[in-house]
């Protein structure tokens, strides 16, 4: 059980622990802000015997990604197995005195660097003078003293300052080299206790995330092991699939479900050091995996990915199975990916639910076709309904269906060329690769009476280019741009396919028949859906994520959104 003690430490012993390496500063503290006046007036406090606050240290042999170095002193990296005592609370006013202490060069974020050694002590200083100072232009020679000095310096230095000054610098040493230190241990506590200790004496701050724990929790320095860098590795490889938008939370997720088949944020904290660097290689292989599954699929980038927790119970399927899933293997993970996707599997009680799905890839990698205990309706009734396709990117079903329209390679109107889907151009349902077919402006002036909900849903959205979009289509009827896009590209009608837009007569395109093209494409929609689902009985259907009212989710949407396209 954690328990705290009390253990004050005057100068020496604390620049000693410091500089030995026996008091950290953990990662997920913040950078070192402190300027150098302020750094100033810490040190007048103490020189003034104020009190400076408690610092709270988390004594552990717990190894930790910690700062490697305060301003231009390297410190020692911990040995294996040995106690240090990382700083939970203290650390700007510990490091700045450490700085100021060993006149450090500190460098800045914007690749500037402030000079700690600038600060002096005034020897003249009177009353409630300020003693410590920044700048000491104008003054007489020798009536200030670098604090560096003051506490570094060789007799021989010492001894070179005026006689009427010896008595004053000796004063100023002794009551810094004196000066106690106020410290509380935290004892006996595992990481979740101290980074929750950290988190509240940071209340204005922001709190950790399981990620900033767990980089500090499994760095190694032995290994070579750093989490925030194997992270960012992972990232940059994956940008260059356009797979760059994975959270740091599904990564955990993937290691916690290879290693303990559970995800729970109590289970991430729980895992061995070892075991999590160990299968670190592993889980990376199984999510470019998973990444190559998507992508073969034709979801072509990560943000069209309905949830990024998708990621894990493929990444399981992969860590079980090595080869590529042909045949009905690969048709039982199409129908687990639809099902998961269009039944909002994930929208709430994500780790609970990915636990249970374990069972349902085992059953894959075996063979046998899972028992869905929720059920999905791809009638084109059903997606015709305002409550399951009005449309808003952050909804897993209308993303699935987005993952349709783009495994279709759709074409763009003008030309038959690839429209190019990438993350940056899909991250709200405003932007502009989302084309409403019947642009929303046109619809408001010919269907007054139509709510807004009815043709802002996702059977009446195309993904198409910016450009297209934009300076050629803007508000006009889809029999006016469609007639103009017939004379310059031939293949009008194959085009129009890959965005499941059949007959422009059966359609309604040529009379601008918004409610015959809003039917027509919901049967095809659900044609191409019914072709990836396996038929099995289920449950009642329910979607999760549905909001009570429409107008409460979409009101600031329908605000900012672009009256034109």
């Amino acid at each position: 059980m954690a328990t705290l003690e009390n253990v004050p430490k005057n100068y020496s012993v604390l620049i000693n622990e410091v500089r030995t390496g026996q008091v950290k500063i953990p990662q997920f503290q913040r950078q070192f802000v402190w300027d150098i006046k302020s750094s100033a007036k810490l040190i007048d406090s103490i020189i003034k015997g104020y009190p400076i606050g408690t610092f709270i240290f988390w004594r552990t042999n717990e190894e930790l990604r910690a700062v490697r170095n305060i301003g231009n002193i390297v410190l020692p990296v911990q040995e294996t197995g040995e106690f240090v005592n990382y700083v939970l609370d203290g650390q700007q006013r510990i490091t700045s005195f450490f700085a100021a202490i060993n006149g450090s060069l500190v460098e800045r974020d914007d690749n500037k660097f402030e000079d700690f050694s600038k600060i002096y002590i005034d020897l003249d200083a009177k009353g409630e003078d300020e003693i410590v100072i920044v700048d000491n232009s104008g003054r007489p020679a020798n009536s200030t003293i670098k604090l560096n000095d003051l506490m570094e310096g060789d007799f021989t230095f010492l001894a070179g300052f005026p006689k009427n000054y010896q008595d004053v610098i000796l004063r100023y040493q002794n009551i810094i080299k004196g000066y106690n230190f106020n410290i509380i241990n935290l004892k006996e506590a595992s990481i979740d206790v101290a980074t929750e200790v950290f988190t509240r004496l940071n209340v204005g701050g922001k709190a950790l995330s399981l990620f900033e724990i767990m980089v500090a929790k499994t760095y190694d320095a032995v290994a070579k092991f750093d989490l925030a860098e194997k992270y960012l590795q992972l990232i940059k490889e994956l940008s260059k699939v356009k797979y760059n938008e994975i959270p740091s939370s599904t990564i955990l997720q993937v290691l916690a479900m290879i290693i303990s088949k559970d995800c729970t944020r109590k289970e991430i904290l729980k895992l061995p050091k070892t075991k999590f660097v160990q299968n670190w290689d592993e889980a990376v292989d199984c999510i470019k995996r998973s990444v190559d599954f998507f992508r073969a699929s034709g979801v072509p980038v990560s943000r069209l990915l309905p949830y990024n927790a998708l990621l894990v119970p493929f990444s399981y399927f992969f860590h079980l199975h090595k080869a590529k899933p042909t045949g009905e293997m690969k048709q039982m993970l199409d129908d687990f990916f639809w099902r998961v996707s269009l039944g909002n599997r994930y929208s709430s009680g994500v780790e609970s639910k990915l636990a249970q799905d374990v069972s349902k890839i085992e059953k894959i990698v075996k063979g046998n076709l899972p028992k869905y205990e929720w059920s999905i309706d791809v009638s084109p009734e059903s997606i015709m309904e305002v409550s399951t396709g009005w449309f808003g990117t952050g909804r897993s079903y209308i993303k699935a269906i987005l993952c349709l329209y783009a495994m279709q390679k759709p074409k763009s109107f003008d030309n038959n060329l690839d429209v190019n889907i990438d993350n940056s151009w899909l991250k709200i349902s405003t932007s502009k690769n989302y084309h409403h077919y019947f642009p929303k402006a046109w619809m408001k002036k010919n269907y007054p009476s139509m709510n807004v909900w009815e043709y802002n849903h996702i059977l009446n959205i195309t993904i198409v280019d910016d450009y297209l979009n934009k300076n050629q289509i803007r508000a006009a009827a889809p029999a006016s741009y469609m007639k103009r896009f017939e004379k310059g590209n031939p293949e009008i009608i194959k085009t129009m396919k890959t965005h499941l837009i059949g007959d422009f007569d059966k359609f309604g395109i040529w009379d601008n028949d918004y409610e015959k093209f809003y039917q027509s494409r919901a049967k095809m929609v659900s044609k191409e859906l019914l072709k990836r689902i396996i038929e099995q009985k289920t449950g009642n259907e329910h979607y999760d994520d549905i909001p009570e009212t429409l107008e409460a989710e979409q009101e600031v949407e329908i605000e900012i959104g672009n009256e034109e396209d």
